[in-house]
């Protein structure tokens, strides 16, 4: 983690785009879980909040020493040469900024992490492959019990991986997802599965590009992934 005598890493939140209701209005609001500022701060990090309005990627990568994408909306299937699920809900411009911003930090050599949907767009980038809607290939929810209701599971990670270096050999995750990895894209290794086999993290060897499907940002108390990005972040510094 991050030393507080140390000049703070800058990490860069990728942030939602949609109507929102606060105070007396009821509007288009750039917007994001407040848990993953928090992360950021207990890692020993500065949070950016990167709102999906510009096509600026490098300027916005230059300014930046590590990036979080984050959860959210599907991934339009599109980008991974399939028709749209019914249960399948996107969010074009999103997928457009973020894909940027990833293509952006890693050709800048920035760590990223990325957070449920962040991982399913670090994959597509890649060339992988989604499977849409997990309860008709399990045939359960454990993944996504109810609407906002996170469901709890237990990953074993891979020796010799960055995830297992972090995590150690399992550890006990709360998820909010109903697609997954079905086809890794290039170059990544699946890292982390969960016990009925779903990819719950992969990675990019030799590189800091980590992914996880689950939502470490929501246990506080565990902020070890987002301090090894604040690591990461600041050795590039």
């Amino acid at each position: 983690m991050v030393s507080n005598d140390s000049d703070p890493p800058v990490i860069g939140l990728s942030m939602y785009s949609e109507q929102a209701k606060f105070l007396a209005w009821d509007t288009e609001a750039t917007l994001l879980h407040r848990a993953y500022a928090d992360s950021v701060v207990a890692a020993g990090g500065i949070p950016v909040l990167l709102p999906p309005v510009s096509t600026a990627y490098d300027k916005l990568v230059e300014r930046i020493d590590g990036l979080v994408l984050t959860g959210g909306a599907d991934v339009q299937p599109s980008r991974y040469g399939q028709q749209a699920h019914p249960k399948t809900y996107t969010r074009e411009a999103r997928d457009a900024f973020e894909f940027g911003l990833f293509e952006a930090a890693r050709a800048a050599g920035k760590p990223v992490l990325g957070v449920c949907r962040g991982l399913q767009v670090i994959s597509v980038a890649l060339g992988g492959t989604l499977t849409q809607h997990l309860p008709e290939t399990l045939g359960g929810t454990a993944h996504q019990p109810a609407p906002a209701t996170f469901g709890a599971s237990t990953v074993r990670l891979v020796d010799g991986t960055r995830a297992a270096a972090i995590l150690g050999s399992e550890t006990k995750v709360q998820c909010y997802h109903h697609q997954a990895i079905d086809r890794l894209g290039a170059g990544l290794v699946a890292s982390g599965h969960a016990a009925d086999g779903t990819v719950e993290a992969a990675e990019l060897p030799g590189e800091f590009v980590l992914g996880v499907q689950w939502h470490p940002e929501q246990d506080i108390s565990d902020v070890r992934l987002f301090a090894a990005l604040a690591d990461a972040a600041q050795e590039g510094k």
